[in-house]
């Protein structure tokens, strides 16, 4: 287990085959597909409720929030290049089982929450654009993305994902229509004005809680252990360790990924808060009635563009969170899953994928209302962030975890950084309420 985790030189030259022979594209596609999947409409709808609350006074909270983004993805990513396993089965290698089971269960029970909630969206969002009922195409939905799961490769899907992100710009085309004043949303943007009540500071958590959502985590993680098997390297042994062209290029991908989905955050603030929040509509109640909104405000090009990228993302989201519940109960009970392998080899990883689907399809039946439990679904991935994000800060710094590859200063006062302004501001949200 301690070993040096220091690839040889031709896993340089490997790499460097591998990217050319995949194109660019292929390499800033693994980036881009998380940071798609960040913007889910779980975000969707926190970050609309945000505008339509608030205004562009809250645009300033995408470019506060871009490094904490890239610092947790970064290190998530990081840990399952070097280590050669994803996250919860590292945790379950470097602590005891009292520290393993309770991370893994929130992790666990917020990725079930979120799927469930994502999938209401997009029954939501769709219903507006065809007359279909809403659990109809819920159940449709859930359907069609297991049997790609269940039946598709690791590859085909990754191929799928790359072309829903493209989904998400419905938002920038959106934002646009909206003709906001760009003087204004200068302003808004560098110039934050910040209130310290209960409403201001459940939003604040909301967003730092689906951008920094715990399945971006397990999902980075054991990403980048499913591209190692695809490129070839099936054993625990072969996928230990990162050379530097490696990393680099793990940095390009975070980076690339994190951007696209901070300024996809940055538009669907500023459509909603340069349309509903000037005209009284501050209440947002479901998806379909945040898309209908902007029809008489931005013109209708406006609501199919937002109902179309709910509907998009969340056929890339879903999977990615019905696949991280999966990923998370198999290496929390100390057993091995992966996309790679066929149900029939990974009985209790597909089970989970199919049972969390189903689980997801059920609680849209009770009742709730989407868009309001896709923000508190947020709220409540904004409790889950602070104990985990502390201990990847300490396993990326754990020699016996990463050899030569711990965390460099700039990486370390990012990530503390932002471990301690999740901290704050959940303790903040929760002294309000005390209060």
């Amino acid at each position: 287990m301690d070993q040096p985790l220091t690839k040889p030189p031709n896993r340089d030259q490997e790499q460097t085959g591998h990217r050319t022979r995949g194109g660019l594209l292929r390499a800033l596609g693994t980036g881009v597909i998380t940071g798609a999947a960040d913007d889910d409409p779980s975000a969707i709808g926190t970050y609309a409720s945000a505008g339509a609350k608030f205004g562009l006074a809250f645009l300033w909270i995408a470019p506060v929030l871009l490094p904490m983004m890239y610092v947790v993805v970064y290190v998530s990513a990081k840990l399952g290049q070097v280590y050669g396993k994803g996250l919860f089965a590292i945790v379950r290698d470097r602590y005891p089982r009292w520290v393993l089971y309770p991370v893994v269960l929130g992790a666990f029970c917020g990725n079930v929450i979120e799927a469930a909630a994502n999938l209401g969206g997009i029954g939501a969002a769709l219903n507006l654009l065809i007359p279909v009922p809403i659990p109809a195409i819920v159940v449709v939905a859930a359907g069609v993305i297991l049997a790609f799961q269940v039946f598709g490769s690791y590859t085909l899907l990754r191929n799928i994902f790359r072309w829903l992100a493209l989904a998400l710009f419905a938002y920038v085309a959106a934002a646009l229509l909206a003709r906001p004043d760009p003087g204004e949303v200068l302003r808004a943007t560098f110039l934050p004005r910040l209130r310290f009540d209960a409403e201001f500071l459940s939003m604040i958590v909301a967003c730092i809680g689906t951008s920094l959502s715990a399945y971006i985590y397990t999902w980075q993680s054991n990403q980048e252990v499913e591209e190692e098997i695809a490129q070839g390297r099936h054993t625990l042994r072969q996928r230990k360790g990162a050379t530097d062209a490696e990393l680099r290029r793990t940095r390009r991908d975070v980076v690339t990924g994190m951007l696209f989905s901070n300024v996809i955050l940055y538009f669907i603030i500023l459509s909603t808060g340069a349309t509903l929040h000037p005209a009284g509509q501050t209440e947002i109640e479901s998806a379909a009635q945040a898309a209908a909104a902007l029809e008489p405000l931005a013109g209708a090009g406006a609501t199919y563009l937002f109902a179309l990228g709910v509907v998009g993302v969340g056929f890339l989201a879903v999977p990615v969170m019905t696949t991280g519940a999966a990923y998370d109960l198999v290496q929390g009970t100390g057993r091995s899953g992966s996309l790679h392998a066929r149900p029939g080899e990974a009985k209790l990883f597909y089970a989970t994928i199919a049972a969390v689907t189903v689980l997801a399809v059920a609680l849209n039946f009770l009742g709730f209302n989407p868009m309001r439990a896709l923000v508190w679904s947020g709220i409540v991935q904004g409790f889950s962030v602070p104990p985990l994000l502390f201990l990847m800060m300490r396993m990326t710094n754990d020699r016996a975890v990463m050899g030569e590859r711990v965390n460099g200063r700039l990486t370390n006062l990012l990530g503390w950084t932002t471990t301690l302004v999740t901290f704050l501001a959940t303790a903040c949200l929760v002294a309000t309420w005390v209060w």
